[in-house]
């Protein structure tokens, strides 16, 4: 994906039927905020609606106003250039999976399926929300430990009925024998609520919610720009999932609630967040921090930070995960080098290169002194 700066006029001219010759426009460096964007909810296409819809403000200028199918076909092909023949094959064959499933499983409670905040939500995460501002959405959480957001977000009864749509669900896949995906590699019980309808409401919950959360405490890692998600649920326990290992997110932010039900243990361990380069770096004391699960309580962080699931030593424990995800800044991300805003061992080195440098300079300040007065 190709970019360039905001100042940069472009040059392209409209072809002979009046629409715009695309083959050598690219996307701009930073977006049109006061453009407001088509919604590409109906249209058949390989990606996110809310792709196409977020994407549309890094067009360039002569694309803002053209047709809509012409700029889902602009923004098609630019997103399918990071799309392997073959991923394009295993996601045509995700669809029909899906497809399949939806058509075929009844939900209990068909009320889950849209977002209705006054009977998801305890009154205090609305009220922030409907407030919108930085000092509304702090006064609702705490941060133990940086970067580690935590606050009430459901109600109870909204974790009771999901819960009893998830075992509904899982029943239906017992009876009929059908073979579902896992969310991740990592979890070998659970399932991805994407799958069985729950989508437009997770793709709700993430745009309302969670993204202008983000805004706020995750900028340096495209939180203002969240625009698709991947949202399971994960179980441990007696004949489930026991713990879960050291690794980091696919995502810019993760959201992570308990549903419930009894358990005991099952503490998400934090250990620092870094960069791809610096994943597998030791932690440091101020980067340790053990969070004990409550239904209901969500804890928000970056994807990035390190973190792994003790056992879950009685009874049963299963959490909502929604992987929160932003294509402009991926697509930014490969253009960086320097993370120190975020990634502690980056931050580490860029102090240690600062220190070095000063050091140096005041050697260097000493000598020049002593010769100046021998």
């Amino acid at each position: 994906m190709s970019l360039q700066g905001s100042d940069r006029r472009d040059r392209s001219s409209a072809s002979g039927n009046g629409t715009v010759a695309a083959a050598s426009l690219r996307l701009r460096l930073n977006p049109n905020k006061e453009h407001k964007p088509d919604g590409y909810e109906d249209l058949q296409l390989d990606f996110s609606p809310n792709i196409f819809s977020s994407l549309e403000r890094y067009l360039p200028p002569s694309m803002l106003n053209v047709a809509r199918d012409d700029k889902a076909k602009f923004m098609r092909e630019i997103l399918l250039k990071y799309l392997p023949l073959g991923e394009r094959s295993r996601s045509q064959k995700h669809r029909e999976y899906r497809q399949k499933i939806i058509e075929n499983y009844q939900p209990l409670h068909r009320e889950l399926y849209s977002v209705n905040p006054a009977t998801f939500f305890v009154p205090s995460f609305l009220r922030a929300i409907n407030d919108n501002t930085d000092q509304s959405f702090r006064s609702i959480m705490s941060e133990p430990s940086p970067g580690i957001f935590v606050f009430d977000i459901f109600k109870t009864n909204f974790c009771e009925l999901l819960l009893s749509e998830i075992e509904n669900f899982e029943k239906w896949v017992t009876e009929t024998k059908f073979r579902i995906m896992r969310p991740n590699t990592m979890n070998k019980y659970g399932a991805v609520l994407d799958d069985f309808g729950l989508e437009t409401m997770l793709d709700k919950l993430m745009e309302g919610f969670i993204r202008p959360l983000s805004r706020v405490l995750f900028a340096e890692v495209g939180g203002a720009t969240l625009d698709s998600h991947h949202g399971f649920v994960v179980e441990y326990g007696k004949d489930r999932d026991v713990d879960l290992g050291f690794h980091v997110d696919d995502s810019e932010v993760t959201l992570n609630v308990c549903l419930g039900k009894q358990f005991s243990g099952g503490e998400l361990f934090f250990r620092g967040i870094r960069c791809e380069k610096h994943v597998n770096t030791g932690s440091h004391s101020e980067e340790i921090f053990d969070y004990s699960h409550v239904p209901g309580r969500a804890v928000l962080h970056r994807g990035r930070h390190r973190h792994g699931a003790r056992a879950t030593t009685f009874g049963n424990r299963v959490n909502l995960l929604l992987w929160c995800r932003s294509s402009v800044y991926r697509e930014m991300k490969r253009y960086q080098k320097d993370f120190s805003s975020w990634c502690g061992e980056c931050s580490r080195e860029k102090k240690e290169r600062q220190r070095s440098t000063i050091a140096a300079t005041k050697l260097e300040l000493f000598r020049r002194e002593g010769e100046s007065t021998a």
